[in-house]
Order: structure tokens, then sequence, then C-alpha cells
């Protein structure tokens, strides 16, 4: 059975890609961060879910805004927070 997409992923003509490989509020206050994350609506990069201050999660829960990509290179991969859905690229 195929998954369909939902609207949020669909929604996206191009993808924002990262400016800079750093967690922008990890850089403010000093902490660290295990891998990052680039918001599709304002692109932010920010840290994951993994590291201590799980800033994306933060930034989603303040903003709504719904979807994310990895910001790691290699990595192909979307995220939508609100539907729970992951889609490779």
């Amino acid at each position: 059975m195929e998954q369909r997409t939902c609207e949020h992923i669909a929604r996206l003509e191009t993808l924002i890609h990262p400016k800079s490989y750093e967690c922008a509020e990890c850089v403010k206050h000093g902490g660290e961060w295990v891998h990052l994350r680039t918001c599709q609506t304002c692109g932010v990069t920010l840290c994951c879910d993994d590291s201590p201050s799980t800033h994306m999660t933060k930034h989603y829960e303040a903003t709504g805004h719904p979807v994310i990509i990895s910001a790691e290179p290699g990595e192909r991969w979307i995220w939508c927070y609100p539907d729970e859905q992951f889609v490779s690229y």
C-alpha cells in the first residue's frame, strides 16, 4: 500500500537548504548540538531532538512551522511535525 504525502510536504515547491552548519540558538547560548535540521517555512537551522536543547522542536512548538529537512550532509529526508510523516527525497 502506497502512503500519501501529507499536505504540508506536498505544498513544498523548493527546499530551503541550510546557510550554515550550526544551530543558531546553541551558538547564541554556548550550547552543543548533535544533528541539525532546517525549517522549510523560515529557513532557520537548529538542533535536533537528540541534542540537549532540542531547539528545532521548540521552534515548531513556538511558531507552528510544520516541515523540516535534515541539514546533515548526505541525508535527504523531510519531516512533518503535525502529521508525523517522514519522506525521503
